[in-house]
């Protein structure tokens, strides 16, 4: 399936969704809209989008499951749904595809990092994470904060992957790494990972998404719904 046939496909799959009671919603918060989960309007002739929902497992930065994540879904509102689907099936035709680390992020998880933030004897994967900056200037530097603009549901963190192979591309730094190296301006990358990076962006910013300063993997859409509102329901 092509772009020129996405259109179609997605509003019929609209329908369906529409039609279909939503857990999710059951049990938002009263102002929860309705998101989908990433692979919502790719048809069986596109690749699935890879997912690899780490902060519902113990395998990320604080070293346990983070609040609100209680399954292995990726959500994202209307708008984002569409513009990835797109966004997948171009890079199908280039023999690459998406790998998503993370998307609609309740505000809970928020805290639960900045509770983390707060704990500076709690050092445990500093290597792993953030070998080159102090725990205690996450914050300033922009790593955490109180509010994300994941909680509004439109951005993403997402890397390239080889779509015959499954592997990621290089990108010169790995997902949550805190450094300024992840920074998708940093000179210390080689030139492949550079390119990588620049690949991803490119695709990313032509179908309306705009980057961060600080982690070449995180992308959030332009035009987004809900630009104000931090929601906390839980990823049910």
């Amino acid at each position: 399936m092509r772009l020129a046939s996405l259109l179609g496909y997605c509003i019929g799959t609209v329908l369906l969704l529409q039609n279909c009671s939503s857990e999710q919603t059951n049990q938002a918060a009263s102002a929860a809209p309705r998101f989908f989960e990433v692979n919502s309007f790719l048809s069986d002739a596109v690749p699935p989008i890879q997912t690899d929902l780490r902060y519902f497992t113990a395998n990320n930065f604080i070293g346990e499951r983070i609040d609100g994540y209680n399954a292995d879904k990726i959500l994202v509102t209307l708008d984002t749904a569409l513009a990835l689907a797109a966004i997948q099936i171009e890079l199908a035709d280039k023999g690459m595809g998406l790998k998503v680390f993370d998307a609609y992020r309740p505000q809970q998880a928020v805290d639960h990092f900045a509770r983390w933030a707060a704990d500076l004897n709690d050092v445990a994967n500093k290597q792993q994470y953030y070998p080159n900056v102090d725990k205690a200037e996450l914050f300033e530097q922009g790593y955490i904060a109180d509010r994300s603009g994941h909680s509004r549901g439109s951005t993403v963190d997402l890397t390239l992957i080889d779509s015959e192979t499954g592997e990621e591309l290089d990108m010169g730094s790995p997902w949550d790494f805190f450094d300024p190296i992840s920074w998708p301006t940093s000179i210390e990358v080689s030139l492949p990972q550079k390119t990588n990076r620049e690949i991803l962006r490119e695709i990313m910013l032509r179908r309306g998404f705009v980057p961060l300063m600080e982690e070449w993997w995180h992308f959030t859409l332009e035009d987004e719904p809900h630009p104000e509102t931090y929601f906390d329901f839980p990823i049910n």
